[in-house]
């Protein structure tokens, strides 16, 4: 049997520099990341991490434990370098996790690891223990807490329930994960944040203690989903941050309308 089709590319760009790995947030699929590319320098080529049970593997029971996610990763994925890891939400500390994995394997760790909108393993909080809710009262608790699902489900009973089932099981390995302390990582580390999001920069900063390397938390405006309330100053900064490893020049755009900090 084939190994799982982990990894999805939309624009494949053979004469890239640098391959930006994307790790979805809880309940998400690599889709919105992969769109990313029509923002991002030629010099980049994108890649989402696609987990069970979500698009092409939607047949796939979703995984609820982050060690079993990661092991089975980095055993039938090949992430080919030179590359970056970035991670929204729990996504940062999926990405973080397979950054360990692999140098345990052996393997190079990546050029850079952006981790947004979730503070650093070793102050995991698991939060509201929402994947033992069931029935009525899930729904309006997760809205409470990450804002309201994608209005696109209301018109589409089946495709809201898969939504439902692989939103319970990345909660799940959100109240479950425990970090197991190790050796910091070699690579840079840059930390995002909003300004309306409940992970605050001090937070944010102690993602530096998981690298020898570099680290830096860029603070941006908007909420959670911050790059798609100001889209044109995160694609900026996420160009700017992998142009110091593609050699792509500096970004700026106009000041935003919305209010940049």
């Amino acid at each position: 049997m084939a190994a799982p089709r982990w990894l999805m590319c939309r624009q494949r760009r053979p004469d890239a520099a640098l391959r930006l790995y994307c790790f979805p947030h809880s309940g998400g699929s690599p889709g919105e990341y992969l769109r990313w590319a029509d923002r991002l320098p030629a010099e980049v080529e994108v890649w989402g991490v696609q987990l069970p049970g979500r698009g092409s593997r939607m047949r796939e029971p979703a995984m609820t434990d982050l060690r079993e996610l990661v092991g089975a990763l980095t055993e039938q994925a090949e992430f080919t370098g030179p590359y970056a890891f970035l991670g929204h939400s729990l996504g940062a500390i999926v990405a973080y996790e397979t950054a360990v994995a692999l140098r345990a394997l052996g393997r190079p760790e990546p050029e850079r690891l952006i981790v947004s909108v979730n503070g650093p393993p070793h102050l995991h909080r698991p939060g509201l223990p929402l994947h033992l809710l069931d029935g009525v009262d899930f729904v309006p608790r997760v809205e409470e807490r990450y804002g309201p699902l994608p209005p696109e489900l209301g018109n589409d009973p089946r495709m809201r329930e898969l939504y439902l089932a692989n939103l319970h099981a990345d909660l799940t390995v959100v109240a479950t994960y425990r970090h197991v302390p190790t050796a910091p990582l070699s690579c840079p580390v840059l930390a995002l944040g909003a300004t309306d999001d409940w992970e605050d920069e001090s937070r944010l900063r102690e993602w530096g203690r998981h690298t020898t390397g570099p680290s830096d938390v860029r603070i941006l405006p908007g909420g959670h989903f911050y790059f798609r309330d100001h889209p044109d100053l995160f694609f900026d900064c996420l160009t700017d941050s992998l142009g110091t490893l593609t050699g792509a020049p500096a970004v700026r755009s106009a000041p935003d309308p919305k209010g940049a900090p």
